[in-house]
């Protein structure tokens, strides 16, 4: 075997990595396809040497992504489709996976199972064989099967299935020269795996169906479009509906039949045949060893014993997430405070040259520097590392189940919890974490939702004005507040936005020690890409906030915003520019106070009420600027600047209303 070896020097390695048009150059194309969690990222990287992010999150691999195999003279494209259960229509992944299996013919498809849940796994093998494509099964993580008392007889399983069957260790690379050796035989050959064949009832409705399809022009394959029309898929009854109403109509009425007969729903018939036949072949081809009397349970075992008991895993979860807060509020704020003053000492350094020109880059320039600094080094380096760690050790899946039901209210899922909770931490990153949502809609609701968790910057002006100048009670206060929105504005945003919300489907992996450097590439791979929208939004904003004051523009700008400020939200008009310093960074409001006022005794000059006001403002209004560039970056203008006009018209309409309270009770 001769395949690239990911040395980074070749030309497959600098056309892989880059995506250039050398990977779309390819004498094959091969998918790789399977449930999450089975080891396929894995799988990818030893074929292709491109390194990709591996962690124990179902659905990380959102996205298509593509690599280069060089074997036997041979450039084969490999795409590494995204962890899926079915082939229905409930999320952008399913249709993604089987579109490019049905539509775009791949010269072979290999089909990743995990050995240790070998059932559970051929569910989605036997839809495979249902599309009918040049199919393979990499059975994976065999060592892991062994571990757990269960063997797989390869051969028996290839024999049942008709399509080639190699035993591999991903993670280990064994097995791999015969996968690729089998890939290539497969890619020249093409065979088409047999059909499997349901039972009485449901195989009478399906050949009638394909009788029907004859005359129809379907890019699909004729059977697994009236397998399909038997279910009752909407994508394919539009589609057929389009040519011919009336083959819809009677697929529609046999499909009754078919829910007559068992008493329920076609597609729980069709999942409970597609069990059977998995049931049946995993126990002809699986061995399995039972446990001796005085066998101990595995340590996976022990600890779920606790994460998710059903009163001890919320304690866990709690002890764990509170471990990443106090990181949070403690450490990483004494990290900050410390960097800020390192580089504030630069500030008191002349330039050479003087002047208007020279104040916006010096003084506003380095102020957006030190602002991304102080933010990645002591807030997103920390938790990229601990999401990764949790990520690769298997915890992260079960504080989703754990907190499963509750997001239900939201209309989302369990994984949404994650970027909720680690959002008090710094905003910008987790929004990226939102991509673990399976559809665009529940994407879109956390992206939102996440906005309106005070992050650091808020929380510094949160305790700065109203726990040090009223008391921590009221600050206390604001936090329950916010917390009571997001359950409100949530559930109206999600009657609102239009789209499909699923349920919660999570494979429970084994724990396992990290991966030192699988978790220091997620955590690289995943801050790179942040810094290049922070630190040139920090010093961009800052340098322009810099040259407003320069040209004396603060003084109009307070006027123009004097009807919210002043009229509406009760505050002092010279307020008004500190609200717009709080979009570079929100802890920027407390210093334009200080600047403008001369004085950190804030009391002093403003009341109780107006304090709270301004923090309550500052902590639900258009987030800083580097949240509205990740915004766009990952929904687009539109949905990102609408996500930032809700909140400035949902902060003044609050605190307006705020304020004409407080001024009754203080």
């Amino acid at each position: 075997m001769s395949s690239c070896g990911g040395c980074g020097g070749c030309d497959a390695c600098s056309s892989a990595k880059s995506g250039a048009p050398g990977v779309r150059n390819a004498d094959y194309t091969i998918a790789l396809a399977g449930n999450a969690n089975v080891g396929k990222s894995v799988l990818f990287n030893q074929l292709t040497g491109v390194d990709q992010i591996i962690g124990n999150w179902p659905g990380k691999t959102v996205e298509r992504t593509e690599g280069l195999l060089l074997h036997e003279g041979k450039r084969i494209r490999v795409i590494d489709l995204p962890g899926i259960y079915s082939f229905s229509t409930f999320s952008m992944e399913e249709l993604v996976s089987r579109d490019f299996i049905a539509l775009e013919h791949p010269d072979a498809v290999i089909n990743v199972i995990d050995a240790s849940a070998l059932e559970r796994n051929l569910f989605f093998t036997i839809q495979l064989l249902e599309l009918a494509p040049p199919l393979m099964i990499a059975v994976n993580q065999i060592d892991l099967a062994g571990k757990k008392g269960i063997a797989i007889d390869a051969d028996r399983l290839s024999a049942l299935l008709g399509v080639p069957v190699v035993p591999t260790v991903a993670i280990r690379g064994k097995g791999i020269p015969a996968l690729t050796d089998a890939i290539t035989d497969l890619m020249e050959n093409h065979p088409v795996p047999p059909v499997l064949r349901y039972g009485k009832e449901i195989e009478e409705r399906i050949v009638r169906i394909v009788s029907l399809l004859e005359n129809i022009a379907t890019r699909y394959p004729v059977r697994w479009t009236a397998i399909k029309l038997l279910e009752r898929d909407p994508t394919i009854m539009e589609m057929v509906s389009a040519q011919d109403p009336g083959v819809v109509e009677t697929a529609g009425l046999l499909a009754a039949e078919i829910e007559s007969i068992h008493g329920e729903p076609v597609s729980v018939v069709m999942s409970a045949e597609r069990y059977q036949i998995a049931d049946r072949i995993a126990a002809e081809v699986m061995t399995i060893r039972p446990p001796g009397d005085g066998e101990r349970k595995s340590l996976t075992d022990r600890l779920d014993a606790v994460a998710l008991h059903p009163v001890l895993g919320y304690f866990a979860v709690v002890a764990v997430i509170g471990g990443l807060l106090v990181w949070t509020f403690l450490i990483g704020a004494q990290v900050s405070a410390f960097l800020a003053a390192f580089l504030s000492q630069f500030e008191q350094y002349e330039p050479v040259i003087t002047g208007p020109l020279t104040d916006i880059l010096w003084n506003g320039a380095f102020t957006g520097l030190v602002a991304g600094v102080t933010l990645v080094i002591p807030y997103v380096l920390p938790f990229y590392l601990l999401l990764a760690v949790m990520e690769d050790s298997g915890y992260l899946t079960r504080i989703s189940v754990m907190l499963d039901r509750g997001m239900h209210k939201l209309g989302l899922h369990g994984k949404a919890i994650i970027p909720l909770i680690l959002g008090y931490g710094c905003n910008v990153p987790v929004i990226y974490s939102c991509r673990i949502m399976e559809t665009p809609k529940q994407k879109t609701l956390a992206a939102f939702l996440v906005t309106l968790v005070p992050c650091t910057a808020r929380t510094v002006v949160i305790l700065g004005l109203v726990a040090a100048f009223v008391n921590i009670w009221w600050a206390l206060a604001l936090y329950a507040f916010d917390i009571l929105l997001i359950l409100v504005v949530g559930r109206i945003a999600f009657r609102a936005v239009p789209g499909e919300s699923v349920g919660l489907i999570m494979e429970m992996p084994d724990y396992h020690v990290p991966s030192i450097s699988v978790v220091l590439k997620q955590t690289w791979t995943r801050t790179k890409s942040l810094v290049r929208i922070v630190f040139p939004a920090y010093i961009i904003g800052s340098a322009v906030l810099q040259a407003f004051y320069a040209a004396g523009l603060l003084t109009p700008v307070n006027d123009l915003l004097a009807p919210v400020t002043v009229l509406w939200l009760g505050l002092p008009a010279v307020i008004g520019i500190t609200l717009i310093f709080g979009i570079v960074r929100k802890e920027l409001t407390i210093l334009t106070l200080a600047v403008i006022f001369q004085t950190t005794n804030f009391a002093a000059i403003v009341s109780p009420a107006q304090l709270i006001v301004l923090a309550l403002v500052s902590m639900l209004y258009i987030p800083c600027i580097s949240v509205i560039l990740v915004l766009a970056s990952e929904f687009g203008w539109r949905k990102a600047l609408a996500i930032s006009a809700t909140e400035v018209v949902m902060a003044i309409a609050i605190g307006g209303i705020a304020f004409r309270v407080l001024i009754l009770v203080l």
